[in-house]
Order: C-alpha cells, then sequence, then structure tokens
C-alpha cells in the first residue's frame, strides 16, 4: 500500500516532494520489477496525489513552474497553462513533462487578429473534461448613421492528439436604408495540423478566414453582376438611357423623372 509522504511545517515543497516520489516509485518499481503492471495500477494514486500537493513542472521555454491540479486539468494525463495558452502531458510518476512542444496560440492568435481585424476580441480557452483547446474571434461594427451592422464569428476546437481543427466561420451583416438587405452565413471549417503550435494553429485559421473572405468578395461581384443587375429598371421612365458621366448635373424631378422640379 502506499502511503502518502508527509513533511512538517517548516519543509519546503516543490524539490523536496519531487525527489521524495521519485525514490518512492523507483523503490515500489525495484520490490515489483516481477509485476510490472503493479507500477501502472498506481497511476491513480499518483495523479492524486500529485493534484492534491499542487505539484509543478516546467515547460520547455517557459521561465515559470506550472501547477498541476483538478482546475487546470484537461483529463487524461493532459494539463492547461493559462500564461503560455498551453496544454502538456504529465508523467505523474516520474513528474516530467511529456510533451516538449509550447502551444502559445494566444499570442500567436492576438497578431493574427491585430493584423487583419480593426476591432476584435479572441480568446483561448481549455475544454473541461477534455484535451482540446477552444478558439474564439468576434469582431463587431456598427455603423447606424450610415443604416448598416455587421459582426464576424469564428470558433474553433482544436484537438492536440488528432491534430485536428474543427469549427465555423459566421458573418452577419445587415444593410436598412430604404429597405432591408441582410448577409447571414455559417462556413464550417476542417483541417489539421501536424505541428500542434500556437504558431500553426494562428496560421491554418488565418488561411481558412482568407479562403472565406475570398469566396464572399467573388459571391459579391456574382450577385451584383447578375441578380441584382436583373432587379434594376433598364431604362428610366423617359424611356432612354442615363448618361452616367453627366449623372451630377441632373435635376432629379425635370431631367429623369420627366417632370417639372420645384425649387
Amino acid at each position: 500500500m502506499l502511503l502518502p509522504v508527509r513533511f512538517s511545517r517548516n519543509t519546503t515543497l516543490g524539490k523536496q516532494t519531487k525527489s521524495w516520489l521519485i525514490l518512492i516509485f523507483a523503490d515500489i518499481k525495484a520490490l515489483t520489477a516481477s509485476t510490472p503492471n503493479v507500477v501502472s495500477a498506481l497511476t491513480p494514486a499518483f495523479e492524486r496525489y500529485n493534484e492534491e500537493q499542487l505539484a509543478t513542472v516546467k515547460l520547455p521555454g517557459s521561465s515559470q513552474p506550472v501547477l498541476v491540479s483538478t482546475h487546470n486539468s484537461l483529463g487524461d494525463g493532459r494539463y492547461y497553462d493559462v500564461e503560455s495558452s498551453s496544454s502538456f502531458a504529465f508523467d505523474h510518476s516520474t513528474q516530467a513533462c511529456l510533451d516538449a512542444s509550447k502551444k502559445s496560440t494566444l499570442k500567436s492568435l492576438g497578431a493574427y487578429v491585430k493584423e487583419h481585424f480593426a476591432n476584435a476580441a479572441f480568446g483561448v480557452y481549455p475544454i473541461e473534461s477534455d484535451a482540446k483547446i477552444a478558439v474564439a474571434i468576434v469582431a463587431n461594427k456598427y455603423s447606424p448613421n450610415n443604416f448598416w451592422n455587421g459582426r464576424w464569428r469564428s470558433l474553433y476546437v482544436f484537438d492536440p492528439a488528432s491534430g485536428s481543427l474543427e469549427g465555423s466561420i459566421k458573418v452577419d451583416v445587415h444593410y436598412y436604408e430604404d429597405g432591408n438587405v441582410r448577409l447571414l452565413t455559417n462556413k464550417p471549417v476542417t483541417t489539421s495540423i501536424p505541428s500542434g503550435t500556437g504558431a500553426g494553429i494562428a496560421k491554418e485559421i488565418s488561411a481558412s478566414e482568407k479562403k472565406y473572405q475570398e469566396e464572399l468578395n467573388r459571391s459579391f461581384v456574382k450577385l451584383s453582376e447578375g441578380a441584382f443587375k436583373g432587379l434594376r429598371r433598364q431604362l428610366p421612365v423617359t424611356r432612354q438611357k442615363i448618361e452616367w458621366d453627366k449623372v451630377t448635373s441632373y435635376r432629379l424631378g425635370q431631367d429623369i423623372g420627366g417632370g417639372s422640379s420645384k425649387r
């Protein structure tokens, strides 16, 4: 039976806790060499002990130690570091970080958002009870004086285990001067990121959103030259084509409508 190691109030935890646990693990491993399954069976006990004691570990490239606790657990031996927006695997028997890749998603995402959005909010969040990361971008722009409002919302879920990125891009634009025209879209996104780094996630999001923006632009051109053009009156009530290069000099009532204008 594995007994918890007790320390006096003046004992500094951290390195001593880590060294004691490693020594205990080494002893158990030596004593149960003929039955190696015993060590793996003790993993839940090690995990519970590390989380209760708030064990710490340094991630590669990080200057500050990261806590291991129930509060930042993603399940399946993975934990989340808020400062670096990283998820990492933790070996509870050796108290070592197994995932050497640092996923500084928030920093990389911030650079992308700053470059492509005039005003936006974004965030990177761990998904509870699941070793995945949620990435959200929201950009709102309202112009009531010009009779239009618009919103951009994109939400993705990244799975470090499979390297998959899934989500959707939603665009909602409303123009309401002398009528109502609304664009409401929901574009699903499914792609993979083999590297799993923060820079890789931001790069793939940038590529997906750029591609969708180009699709929207092509749709606008097609709509303008197709459906909208068909809705326009081909000739004014005078049955004569308008000379558009002189349109600024026309008097609306008399020259275009054919009636007399009133000043």
